[in-house]
């Protein structure tokens, strides 16, 4: 039968007609994913804590898959996917700054209400937060030392990201393709040559922005989440014993592409 009812056209497809039992619940491990929340006190404000740093999660892991796969179409040349790929991140990225004002809905009196039971516990144990970076570019083995009660499964992860290609790494690929050096000493002028002709290089100066798009939302992420830190408890020390505000505004001036930031003085 047709949409309307008759016999004119082919038969609608019923949802679910092949007796399928998967629901909705079902595919999303609804259950076990809200059995995830679990505060430590009963302050009414901690779970909102909770869900929002497990919705961060979430978030990095999605932006990672996306990013590894940005990574691989630069490197095959598929330069058309990677833009696509990235503006997806980027978008991901906005709504990472926008969650800062709901977790800012939290007065600093609700979190003191629980904030001691948290410790050692730190957003700077990320270890998805940490790939994200290394993958990008901010590689720093130091950082293996702060991951103290993480598993060797995760440690593994983050030796992994260390030793394999950045995102930096897959666009000089990209550059070397189309026949522009990428030494140290040439890669300046690889960049203004493809900054320079647009007609012949604007598939690759396009994909430069978007790295830039990608460094410069993480650099908006990290003020604003530092904003919201100095709202929230002022100069105290981090529940994982960093510095706090002090040590995150410090990071707010690093560049996952500083080669990037520096061609706009030569143009």
């Amino acid at each position: 039968m047709g949409i309307d009812g008759d016999a004119s056209g082919p038969p609608r497809r019923q949802f679910g007609e092949e007796g399928g039992r998967l629901s909705y619940g079902g595919y999303l491990c609804l259950p076990e994913l809200l059995a995830q929340q679990q505060p430590q006190s009963q302050a009414p404000d901690e779970l909102l804590f909770i869900t929002i740093h497990q919705v961060y999660e979430l978030w990095f892991k999605l932006l990672l898959h996306e990013l590894e796969s940005a990574r691989e179409a630069m490197f095959e040349g598929e330069l058309w996917k990677a833009r696509h790929l990235f503006k997806r991140v980027h978008a991901v990225e906005r709504v990472l700054i926008e969650q800062v004002e709901v977790l800012e809905t939290m007065t600093p009196q609700d979190f003191m209400e629980f904030r001691a039971k948290l410790a050692p516990a730190s957003g700077f144990q990320s270890v998805q937060f940490r790939e994200l970076e290394f993958l990008s570019g901010l590689r720093d083995e130091r950082y293996l030392g702060s991951f103290r009660h993480v598993s060797e499964e995760e440690l593994a992860r983050l030796r992994r990201r260390l030793a394999e290609p950045t995102l930096w790494d897959a666009y000089l690929t990209a550059l070397s393709r189309r026949g522009l050096p990428v030494s140290d000493d040439e890669i300046m002028a690889s960049l203004l040559a493809v900054a320079r002709n647009r007609g012949s290089y604007d598939d690759l100066w396009q994909l430069a922005e978007d790295l830039l798009t990608h460094d410069e939302t993480a650099a908006l992420w990290r003020m604003r989440h530092v904003q919201m830190v100095e709202r929230q408890i002022g100069t105290k020390s981090g529940t994982g014993g960093s510095t706090g505000a002090p040590y995150l505004r410090g990071r707010t001036r690093l560049h996952y592409f500083p080669l990037l930031w520096e061609l706009r003085a030569w143009l």
